[in-house]
C-alpha cells in the first residue's frame, strides 16, 4: 500500500484530496501525523515554488513522497491580490474575508472577477535524486458582495465560480471538489501519479 503524505494539516484540504484518492490503493497521511515537522516557511515567489518547498520539506523530513499544494485567490481589480499571500491576509478566514470586501466595495459586480490558482506538486524521494510530478488548475468567477454559505473554508463564502448563482460555500462538497482549482490540478497530477507508481 502506497503511503503519501499531504503536506498540510488543513484538515478541509485533506478531506478534498482523499475523496479523489478513495478508489486506490493509498495511505494518506498529513503533518498532524508528523508534529516534529516545523512550519514551512513558504519564500517562494510563485505558486509553484511554494508548492515544490512544501513537498520536497516534508518528503525530507519523513522519506516519504508528499504531495503539496499552494493556493490562493487573484483577484482581477487588485492586480492579481492577495495571491500568493491569501492565506496571510489575516489571521483568521473572517478576517481575510473582511479585507477583501472593503477593498473592493466600491467595485462594480461586472468588474469583480476572480480566480482561484492551485499549483501542486509530489516529491517523491528518490536517489541520487528526488523526483518530481507537478500541475496547475484554475477556477474562474467572481468576489460576492458580502459571505454567502457556511461550508468548506477560505474564501468559499465570497467566491461564485462562473457558471454557478451559489458560492463555493453554498455549492457543497460534491460539486466543488469537481469544479475547484484543486480539484482540477489533482485531476492533472492523478494520472501521473497511478502511472508512476503503476496502481491499479
Amino acid at each position: 500500500m502506497l503511503k503519501i503524505v499531504i503536506a498540510t494539516r488543513n484538515a478541509g484540504k485533506l478531506k478534498e484530496i482523499s475523496e479523489k484518492l478513495k478508489d486506490y490503493p493509498v495511505v494518506l497521511v498529513s503533518l498532524l501525523d508528523y508534529p516534529q515537522i516545523p512550519e514551512i516557511e513558504e519564500k517562494g515567489t510563485t505558486f509553484s515554488e511554494n508548492a515544490f518547498l512544501k513537498a520536497s520539506t516534508v518528503s525530507h523530513y519523513t522519506n516519504l513522497p508528499a504531495l503539496a499544494d499552494d493556493s490562493g485567490l487573484e483577484i482581477d481589480c487588485l492586480d492579481g491580490k492577495p495571491g500568493i499571500y491569501s492565506s496571510r491576509w489575516g489571521k483568521t478566514d473572517e478576517e481575510r474575508i473582511e479585507k477583501v470586501l472593503k477593498a473592493i466595495q466600491e467595485t462594480r459586480n461586472k468588474e469583480r472577477k476572480a480566480r482561484f490558482v492551485c499549483a501542486m506538486c509530489l516529491v517523491i524521494p528518490k536517489y541520487p535524486e528526488n523526483r518530481t510530478l507537478t500541475s496547475e488548475g484554475f477556477c474562474y468567477g467572481k468576489i460576492t458582495n458580502f459571505p454567502q454559505g457556511d461550508a468548506g473554508f477560505g474564501y468559499d463564502p465570497i467566491f461564485m465560480p462562473d457558471g454557478y448563482n451559489l458560492t463555493f460555500s453554498q455549492l457543497g462538497v460534491e460539486i466543488k471538489n469537481k469544479i475547484s482549482h484543486r480539484a482540477k490540478a489533482l485531476d492533472e497530477i492523478l494520472p501521473q501519479i497511478i502511472a508512476y507508481f503503476q496502481l491499479k
